[in-house]
């Protein structure tokens, strides 16, 4: 059997594969994301009865010190029982933090994406999520609260304003981002609440059948129906035009209509609760990039960063009620031309 990465937990990972009586053939490294999980593709030597049939079964590797398990498996319940393609748990191990289910492949959305396939791939994942948001969930999930969406907004100024640009507010500045925050939040909380994937976007779907298949849900909540069509349509790795994102949002809202969730009864007010939602989606996703740079070593996520911050320039030109927040964006791009982070 090909081994993975000789680190303790992977050795660890292997020796627990063999207790399933397993015919493991070999271990490789699939993938990791932003947390401190990370997954490997097994590949078995002959038929398993687990396995339905399949030839290859992703582990994952969830240390138990920095991941908990429990959440993915009970979203994952929820998930299937709606209808949408999630993977198939085969095995779990929770006091070591594995667990191993079915392979949805290798081919994920941002690997694919193009003018020519982006119509029937986001048809799809449109479809897919209002089969989500239409599962009862209130009494199932955490809710996406005030102190939910502030801990994630305070990411900005303390990870992407002081570490990564090195810069520090004034006290007016500081006001001016406590009122805008206040604006954004008390929009936030107004919109409809359904269930909340809160990072569904073009790495975490794969194309599969049926598709899309859906990953990394571990962290759902029940919270404001715009905040997954944001995270689909701008996301911080793919960027379509806003032409392009008008048609699929307006798709989605007929379908929502049509499916009985509570979206606005008029667009404009739909697309306006969709680009406020963004704007707090966006300011958190700087700070954490910024977070996954500084903290974790994870660099390259700071390539994403101009994308998001159009996102976010963008949307807040468009409101009076967030031009603060192009003066703050502005004062801090001049400061920071000047002394070019390192």
């Amino acid at each position: 059997m090909t081994q993975p990465t000789l680190d303790a937990r992977a050795l660890a990972l292997s020796q627990w594969l063999a207790t399933l009586d397993a015919p493991v053939a070999s271990i490789e490294p699939a993938s990791a994301d932003a947390s401190f999980r990370r997954y490997f593709r097994v590949t078995l030597d002959g038929s398993w009865p687990h396995a339905a049939g399949a030839e290859t079964l992703i582990a994952m590797d969830a240390p138990p010190a920095n991941e908990d398990c429990r959440p993915y498996l009970h979203v994952a319940r929820l998930l299937h029982d709606a209808g949408v393609h999630v993977p198939r748990i085969v095995a779990t191990d929770l006091a070591q933090g594995y667990l191993l289910m079915s392979d949805l492949g290798t081919q994920t959305y941002a690997s694919v994406l193009a003018a020519g396939t982006a119509a029937a791939l986001y048809a799809d994942a449109l479809d897919a999520l209002v089969r989500m948001q239409k599962m009862r969930c209130d009494d199932e999930l955490p809710p996406y609260d005030d102190v939910l969406l502030r801990r994630e907004l305070a990411l900005f100024p303390d990870w992407y304003v002081a570490r990564h640009l090195q810069q520090a507010l004034t006290d007016a500045q500081h006001a001016t981002l406590a009122a805008i925050f206040d604006a954004l939040v008390a929009n936030n909380l107004a919109q409809p609440r359904v269930f909340v994937h809160r990072d569904y976007h073009s790495r975490n779907l794969m194309v599969a059948s049926p598709n899309p298949g859906v990953l990394d849900f571990q962290d759902a909540v029940h919270g404001p129906i715009t905040y997954d069509l944001v995270s689909l349509l701008r996301d911080a790795y793919v960027e379509w035009g806003e032409e392009r994102e008008l048609d699929w949002a307006a798709r989605y809202w007929e379908r929502a209509r049509v499916a009985g969730l509570p979206v606005r009864g008029d667009f404009g007010e739909f697309w306006r609760d969709f680009e406020w939602m963004g704007v707090q989606r966006q300011l958190k996703v700087l700070g954490i990039f910024a977070r996954l740079k500084h903290r974790d070593g994870k660099a390259s996520y700071v390539d994403d960063m101009p994308r998001v911050m159009r996102y976010l320039r963008r949307a807040a030109a468009r409101y009076d009620e967030l031009a603060g927040l192009i003066a703050l964006l502005d004062s801090l791009e001049q400061r920071t031309s000047a002394a070019p982070v390192v």
